[in-house]
């Protein structure tokens, strides 16, 4: 019990489960110097985090590299996913859910817009049809949209975005917001992200791309918004080697890399 102002305060941490591209890194058969690289933090599997707090642990996507990030982290237990929108690269790993839900012994909460609710029924019918076989997993999809809405003791802020021609979402989590998959920032996002300390943003390549930021667009946004602490995700290849682009970048910025953690206190 604490008397008078207690010293105590709620932390949440962020797990970069994965911070690769749609094809990761090493892209097979590639040759280049980041796909031979020996730095582990080049070894870039498929765009995800994991989000912890006190009361849950939930995971922004699940890839095709989901099973083996969860075995690499660690997880035994899962709230919830979050979907920002249905490529495959996102989705890929949903059927990995599936010990999550034995042992839990319930549905699993899986956040997603209409649109990409459509793409996960069709990649996993077996687990939507009227008499599913045994085994198939059970999800319980909610329709996301920009309503903010709580998960035990995270505020969770959906922000709609453009990738090219499809919906996703960021989500914002009080102090820290993660952002992949955009084409373009529009003012409304950007004002909805205004405050933000702890960021996490795509930025592709260093060339410019039709569906994703590059390191500029992505760094003019970090400075517009004046974040504190930046991680660069959806890194292809392109991007070059991590020691490399760090040395090259402000303090406050770096490229994420698979396994990173960061501690949000009194988010």
């Amino acid at each position: 019990m604490c008397v008078g102002k207690c010293n105590l305060f709620i932390m949440m941490r962020i797990t970069v489960l994965g911070c690769g591209t749609s094809q990761g890194v090493p892209i097979i058969g590639c040759d280049c110097p980041v796909c031979r690289s020996k730095d582990p933090r080049d070894k870039r599997t498929r765009t995800s985090i994991l989000v912890e707090t006190e009361s849950q642990t939930i995971v922004v996507d699940a890839g095709p590299d989901f099973r083996q990030q969860m075995l690499r982290e660690n997880v035994t237990h899962l709230d919830a996913v979050l979907i920002t929108h249905e490529h495959k690269d996102h989705i890929g790993g949903l059927d990995d859910l599936r010990p999550f839900i034995f042992n839990q012994k319930e549905p699993m909460p899986i956040y997603a817009s209409a649109e990409a609710q459509v793409e996960i029924k069709r990649e996993y019918s077996y687990a939507f049809d009227e008499h599913p076989y045994p085994g198939a997993p059970d999800y319980r999809l909610i329709t996301l949209d920009e309503t903010p809405f709580d998960l035990g003791d995270l505020h969770i802020e959906p922000i709609k975005l453009r990738h090219y021609t499809l919906t996703c979402y960021a989500f914002r989590f009080g102090r820290f917001a993660y952002v992949t998959d955009l084409s373009e920032m529009p003012e409304s996002a950007m004002e909805r992200l205004r405050g933000v300390d702890y960021l996490i943003i795509e930025a592709l390549g260093l060339n410019q791309h039709y569906s994703h930021l590059n390191l500029s667009q992505a760094r003019e946004i970090v400075e517009r918004l004046n974040v504190k602490k930046v991680w660069f995700t959806h890194l292809s290849h392109r991007i070059g080697l991590t020691a490399e682009v760090n040395r090259n970048l402000p303090e406050n910025m770096h490229l994420a890399y698979d396994g990173l953690k960061i501690e949000i206190p009194d988010f």
